[in-house]
């Protein structure tokens, strides 16, 4: 994987200055809504490092963003509607984004963050060389799924049964109900695979789950849940499960625990690949990046009104403990 850094004096310029002096335009395609505090925090942390590496929207960048929530139509509206703006690159998040961009456009160059496969996906011909005009950074590795198993095992040790909420539209995660099914045995946990597609769903599945004695609940990253999150945690609090989540805005939602990448390490170095393709280096070029930083987020006292005790060790190893 290639290293990322470096200020925008330092690079190797391959345009000329009265290039580089021109307003430059990318869009920005991503789930969530405008007003979610996520994004906001995702897009300061975005736009900082940008301005760091020489590029101030509004000064000699445009920024052009759309945001879908989970509505899919829309998604694929604003994805024509970038186009036709023929900007310089587009930001895409998350997977169904890419695709949706990809039969809208193969010259623009995307930068993409995701947490499916974008080989098995179609989206580029590997990971060390995309080879066409995406590139980007993955959110999640393959041994996630067990993980979050393992994880939540550790925090409650009485479960045997875990229910893997998703949404089966999902093609990131068709992988891992299976990846947790083959080690669920061995923890003496019986999973469950909870099917949703919007909070009708979420509502009826998890209250139908909760049912069972000694049961949990993890959820894989979605966006029909993500955008649902606050039902989601009060729907396992509401039912008393113990819970893993993939990201830490659910912890702080009031979630039991999380476990997943550093969402701020992952939007700088995306700044960072923006800075190299607006300053002349191909996408294809350009290695798709696996997370370097995770972050384990517990949340004590979601864990006290279940009757749950973290053990010493866990704490430990903590990045965030929420008092």
């Amino acid at each position: 994987m290639a290293l990322l850094g470096g200020v925008a004096a330092t690079w190797p310029l391959r345009l000329s200055a009265q290039q580089l002096q021109r307003l430059r335009r990318i869009g920005v395609l991503a789930n969530f809504s405008a007003s979610d505090a996520e994004m906001q925090h995702r897009i300061a942390v975005f736009e900082q490092e940008l301005d760091r590496l020489g590029w101030k929207d509004g000064r000699n960048l445009r920024i052009d963003y759309r945001f879908f929530g989970a509505d899919q139509g829309l998604m694929r509206s604003y994805a024509a509607e970038l186009v036709r703006l023929q900007p310089d690159l587009i930001v895409a998040t998350p997977a169904p984004a890419v695709g949706a961009l990809r039969q809208e456009t193969q010259a623009i160059p995307v930068v993409i963050v995701t947490s499916g496969d974008p080989v098995q996906a179609g989206f580029v011909q590997s990971l060390a060389q995309p080879g066409r005009n995406i590139t980007g950074f993955l959110m999640f590795e393959q041994t996630m799924a067990t993980k979050w198993l393992e994880l939540l095992r550790e925090v409650a040790p009485r479960l045997n049964r875990v229910a893997v909420i998703q949404n089966p539209d999902n093609t990131a995660w068709r992988g891992d109900f299976p990846a947790i099914a083959s080690v669920a045995p061995s923890l003496g946990i019986a999973p469950t695979s909870l099917p949703v597609h919007n909070a009708a769903d979420i509502e009826r599945e998890i209250s139908a789950f909760a049912v069972n004695t000694d049961a949990g609940l993890l959820v894989l990253p979605d966006t029909t849940l993500n955008v649902n999150r606050d039902l989601v945690v009060a729907l396992a609090a509401q039912h008393s499960l113990p819970a893993i989540y993939p990201y830490r805005y659910y912890v702080a939602a009031g979630g039991m625990m999380s476990y997943g990448v550093d969402v701020a390490d992952i939007y700088r170095r995306l700044a960072a690949y923006v800075n190299r393709i607006l300053r002349g280096d191909s996408a294809g070029d350009l290695p798709v990046q696996a997370p370097v930083k995770f972050e384990l987020v517990i949340n004590l006292t979601a864990a006290r009104k279940l009757g749950i005790t973290f053990p010493r060790s866990l704490l430990a190893r903590a990045d965030e403990v929420i008092e």
